[in-house]
């Protein structure tokens, strides 16, 4: 799969990839996006109901995510197990050509955005004292989860260029991996992928997108049924 760096409107950089027209982020700001989506609406919001945060992300991506969130708790003292599903990893030469962006950005070492992107697939490892990461090389639907999560990152390509991925039957398995209380969050607003996720079992709120995007969905599970 070809991969090409591209500088959004924030001046941070995504990847963009042509054989399906679509980017790992938005183009108005991959920073910004992450920040807003995943961890103000997603990582902040569950902060004060675990210890421990068991999170799952759907597509590692370029760990822009997975860092985002170890900046953001490195003053707090929740343990962290961060299980990110991601079959197709970068490249050599991808990773070291983001790696010169990402250090500052996201205040990370080469080394550590190198160790994130070679970790052996399924095998847990510890990026600090109080996080656990584990790579998971196969896709979602072929993931048996034989553990629960209280906080799902869904950042997958969109559903024009990957729907299998935005399925029923994946919204359920989920539903079942997640803990009461437990949410998912989505840059995704579309309609049908809400239908989905309530047909799925979720309590699905809208809220504000990051920029250039109108709104973002919230998931919880076991909550009250927000009216929309």
């Amino acid at each position: 799969m070809k991969r090409e760096i591209i500088i959004t409107g924030d001046g941070s950089p995504t990847l963009f990839v042509p054989e399906l027209d679509e980017h790992y982020h938005s183009i108005h700001g991959a920073y910004n996006e992450s920040m807003h989506v995943f961890i103000q609406a997603g990582l902040a919001h569950q902060l004060n109901t675990f210890s421990e945060l068991k999170i799952l992300e759907i597509g590692l991506g370029t760990a822009s995510n997975l860092l985002l969130t170890m900046q953001y708790l490195s003053t707090h003292k929740n343990k962290v197990i961060y299980d990110a599903i991601e079959p197709f990893p970068l490249e050599t030469a991808v990773i070291k050509q983001l790696s010169s962006h990402y250090t500052n950005l996201y205040q990370t070492s080469p080394a550590l955005f190198e160790q994130i992107h070679t970790a052996a697939a399924n095998t847990p490892i510890l990026l600090n004292t109080q996080f656990q990461f584990t790579r998971l090389e196969n896709t979602l639907e072929q993931i048996p989860f034989s553990s629960t999560y209280n906080l799902i990152y869904f950042d997958a390509f969109g559903p024009r260029a990957q729907p299998e991925i935005w399925s029923l039957a994946n919204f359920e398995k989920l539903y079942q991996a997640m803990e009461t209380g437990g949410v998912l969050v989505t840059y995704c607003a579309k309609g049908e992928v809400r239908r989905t996720m309530q047909a799925a079992g979720f309590s699905v709120e809208k809220l504000p997108g990051p920029p250039g995007k109108r709104e973002m969905l919230r998931a919880t599970k076991n909550a009250v049924n927000f009216a929309l």
